[in-house]
């Protein structure tokens, strides 16, 4: 199902950037824990000030360990985005499996409320800004390197609901990224649970947008 394209290819820590290969199950564990420690020091002080040492004391790790897979803070901030981005998208795969959505706007809003639900539930996700490197604190060449989410959705949205494929789709879904990843943000500023007026307003901004150019798509 072309659903599963937002994650082929996908890996949760940026293999590229890590060093130890292959990640063996028990590295793997390791490392999912120095990201937790990174994702929780995140949320309490953000990512300008975050440093090596600091994650490795949060997870009760020797830093060495920090370095034999990440060898710098920035290496750590980038796995850390790479694995946020992974979970999203995954969300975004189980709830449209689950729901079977008929029209191509429930698509949308199941990849909608996935990207609330993080804000809500997932450590360090609400400053792994989509659209934004410098914020994220990682170099935008390599932001660069993964093929975008909106991308790849425009190819499922054709594929699934005869939607027009092309670059204009894509281009119009990652406006719609843009949208929510400011509305969104802007919605968790002061509440934890995120002001609903700001989200819903998110949502009728996107539809409004799309509907006006595919309103009449089935």
């Amino acid at each position: 199902m072309p659903i599963n394209d937002l994650v082929a290819g996908q890996n949760a820590v940026g293999a590229p950037l890590v060093r130890t290969e292959p990640i063996q199950e028990r590295s793997a564990a390791r490392i999912d824990a120095l990201l937790d420690a990174a994702a929780e020091v995140v949320d309490e002080i953000g990512f300008d000030r975050l440093t090596t040492a600091m994650v490795a004391e949060r997870a009760g790790a020797s830093i060495g360990t920090v370095y034999r897979y990440f060898p710098d803070r920035i290496v750590l901030l980038q796995a850390l985005r790479d694995r946020a981005v992974l979970r999203y998208r995954r969300r975004v795969v189980l709830a449209i499996d689950a729901q079977q959505p008929e029209h191509w706007w429930n698509a949308v809003e199941c990849a909608i409320d996935a990207f609330v639900d993080m804000f809500r539930t997932e450590p360090g996700f609400r400053i792994i800004r989509f659209t934004d490197a410098e914020r994220s604190g990682v170099p935008e060449e390599e932001v660069a390197r993964d093929v975008s989410f909106a991308t790849r959705f425009a190819t499922i949205l054709a594929e699934e609901y005869d939607l027009p494929a092309g670059d204009e789709l894509a281009f119009r879904l990652e406006i719609v990224v843009e949208m929510m990843d400011a509305l969104v943000n802007r919605a968790f500023v002061d509440d934890p649970r995120g002001d609903e007026r700001y989200i819903e307003e998110a949502r009728t901004v996107a539809r409004e947008y799309l509907e006006r150019r595919y309103g009449d798509e089935s």
